[in-house]
C-alpha cells in the first residue's frame, strides 16, 4: 500500500535507554524486578527468558542458555530434522546468551519489567552465524570494510482486527472483522476506539526508547503502518522487534489482534519497506540534485539491489503467503525495477540533495527485520565490488514491464535460486544458506500437506 514517506536521512537522536547503572539503581530500588533477555529467532519473534532482577545485576555481564532449536525449528517451534544447528543428530544442546547491556529497555505494558536483546554464541564462545543479529552484523562488517556505513528507517505494515487471538482462534481465523470497516488511508477521522489504541501504542514505545515518527492509517480496512526515524541499522531492527511484542499486548488490551501476514487476505497486502543510504565520515553519499546524474555509488548500489535480490527471496519472503502479496496493482512488487519515487518499483529513490536515498520494497510484513535488511547490505557490497549494469529506470507502471526479472511466484522457486546462487553464497556462506534453504523448504512441505479452504470451495462438490 501507499506510505507517507516522511523519512529525513540526517540520523536522529533516538530516544535514549537505561545503561546499566541505571537498571542497578532501579533494581535496588525495587523497580524493576524481571529482566527480560531476548533474541529474535529466524522469524523475528523475541525469545527467551524472564530472569530475576537482583541475581541479573548481580551476575553482571552473564546471560542465560537457551537450547538451540531456538534458531532452528518452525512457527510452531516443533523440534525438526535437517538443521545443522541443533537436532536428535546432537541432542539439542544449549547456546549462551550474551545480553547486549546498550539495548535495555522499561516495558511499560509489562510492570516491572526490562527488556534487553541479546546475541547467542556457541559454548565456545564463537557467534552463531545463522542467528538474524549476527547475520546482520556480519553484512555491516563487509559493508565497513568497504569504507561505508548505512543509516535505515523502517516502515511496518499490519493489519488490527476486532476479537481477541482466543476468539479468533476459536473462529477458525474465519469471518475476521478488521477494526475499521473500509479504506482509511491518511484519514486523521478514525473510530474512537483506533484512535485510542493508537495512543497507548506511541505511548508504550516512547517508554521503552522505540518512539515511532508516525503511526498511519493504510489503504486496507484495519490496516496500519508504524514509521521511525532514520539511524542506526541494528538499532532500527531491535526496534522493530520491540514493535511486534509491544503491539500484541497492547492490541490484547483493547480486545484486537494484529496480524504481520504478508496477505492475510485475499487482497490485502503489509509490507516491510526498508530506507536506506550509504555514509562515510558523517556525510550522506547518495547525494543528488534534482534532475541530476546519478552519483557512481548511487549507480552500484542501485544495481547491486536490482540484481542480487532476485536470488536472495527466502531472506525477506520466508513464508509461501509472502509470495501471495506480490500482485499487480497491490502497491508490492512484481518484478525487479527501480524509479524515481514510483511506488510500483521493487527499488524507489526518493527524496532530493542531502536526502537522496533508497526505499526497498519487496520485504513483506513477516519478513525478519534482521535478515531482510542482511540481503540488502549483501546486495550493496555486491553492486559496489562488481559494478553490475544497471537498467533503466521505470518511469511509468511498472507493473506493465515484461523485461525485468519477475519476483519469484513460490517459495519453492525462490529457495531454488537461494541455494544455486552464488551471491547467496559468498555474502553468507554455506552454513547460512543451508539453513534458511532449510527453513523455506520445511515451510513448503507444511503447506503442501495441508486442504485448504479454496480447495474445498472449489473442489468438494465439483470435483
Amino acid at each position: 500500500m501507499p506510505n507517507h514517506n516522511s523519512h529525513s536521512v540526517t540520523p536522529t537522536a533516538p530516544p535514549a535507554l537505561l545503561c546499566r547503572e541505571e537498571l542497578g539503581a532501579l533494581v535496588q530500588d525495587g523497580e524493576i524486578d524481571t529482566v527480560m533477555v531476548g533474541v529474535p529467532d529466524m522469524i523475528g519473534r523475541l525469545m527467551g527468558k524472564d530472569l530475576d532482577a537482583l541475581h541479573f545485576t548481580s551476575s553482571l555481564p552473564g546471560g542465560p542458555d537457551m537450547c538451540s532449536y531456538v534458531l532452528a525449528t518452525n512457527v510452531d517451534m516443533d523440534p525438526l530434522d535437517g538443521y545443522g544447528l541443533s537436532g536428535w543428530h546432537n541432542g539439542y544442546g544449549d547456546l549462551h546468551v550474551i545480553p547486549d547491556l546498550d539495548t535495555i529497555r522499561p516495558l511499560s505494558y509489562l510492570p516491572g519489567t526490562v527488556l534487553i536483546h541479546g546475541d547467542v554464541t556457541h559454548t565456545d564462545g564463537r557467534p552463531v552465524d545463522v542467528a538474524p543479529r549476527q547475520m546482520l552484523r556480519t553484512q555491516l562488517a563487509a559493508l565497513a570494510e568497504l569504507g561505508y556505513e548505512i543509516r535505515a528507517g523502517i516502515e511496518a505494515e499490519c493489519v488490527l482486527y476486532q476479537g481477541t487471538e482466543a476468539r479468533i482462534q476459536r473462529g477458525g481465523y474465519q469471518k475476521l472483522t478488521p477494526v475499521s470497516s473500509h479504506n482509511l488511508d491518511y484519514a486523521l477521522s478514525r473510530p474512537p476506539a483506533m484512535s485510542a489504541f493508537f495512543r497507548d501504542l506511541r505511548d508504550a514505545l516512547r517508554e521503552a526508547g522505540a518512539s515511532p515518527e508516525a503511526i498511519k492509517t493504510e489503504g486496507s480496512p484495519g490496516q496500519l503502518e508504524v514509521t521511525w526515524p532514520y539511524g542506526d541499522p541494528m538499532r532500527a531492527c531491535d526496534t522493530a522487534t520491540v514493535y511486534k511484542h509491544a503491539i500484541r499486548h497492547i492490541a490484547a488490551s483493547h480486545r484486537m489482534t494484529p496480524t504481520f501476514m504478508a496477505a492475510p487476505q485475499t487482497g490485502v497486502g503489509s509490507g516491510l519497506h526498508l530506507h536506506i543510504s550509504l555514509w562515510k565520515d558523517g556525510a550522506p553519499l547518495f547525494a543528488m540534485q534534482p534532475g541530476g546524474e546519478l552519483p557512481e555509488l548511487l549507480r552500484d548500489a542501485l544495481a547491486g539491489l536490482i540484481d542480487a535480490l532476485p536470488h536472495l527471496a527466502p531472506l525477506y519472503a520466508p513464508t509461501p503467503n509472502s509470495y501471495k502479496r506480490y500482485a499487480r496493482r497491490s502497491f508490492a512488487p512484481t518484478n525487479f525495477t527501480w524509479g524515481f519515487d514510483n511506488r510500483t518499483c521493487a527499488v524507489r529513490v526518493v527524496g532530493h540533495r542531502e536526502g537522496t536515498h533508497l526505499e526497498v520494497r519487496t520485504p513483506g510484513a513477516d519478513a525478519n527485520p534482521y535478515s531482510a535488511l542482511a540481503a540488502v547490505i549483501a546486495a550493496l557490497v555486491h553492486g559496489i565490488t562488481t559494478h553490475p549494469k544497471l537498467p533503466d529506470p521505470c518511469p511509468g507502471d511498472a507493473y506493465d514491464e515484461d523485461g525485468p526479472l519477475p519476483v519469484p511466484r513460490t517459495l519453492e522457486a525462490a529457495r531454488a535460486d537461494f541455494v544455486a546462487s552464488p551471491i547467496a553464497l559468498r555474502a553468507f556462506g554455506p552454513s547460512v544458506v543451508e539453513h534458511y534453504a532449510h527453513a523455506a523448504q520445511t515451510e513448503t512441505d507444511a503447506h503442501q500437506r495441508q486442504v485448504t479452504d479454496v480447495e474445498l470451495k472449489r473442489g468438494f462438490l465439483r470435483a
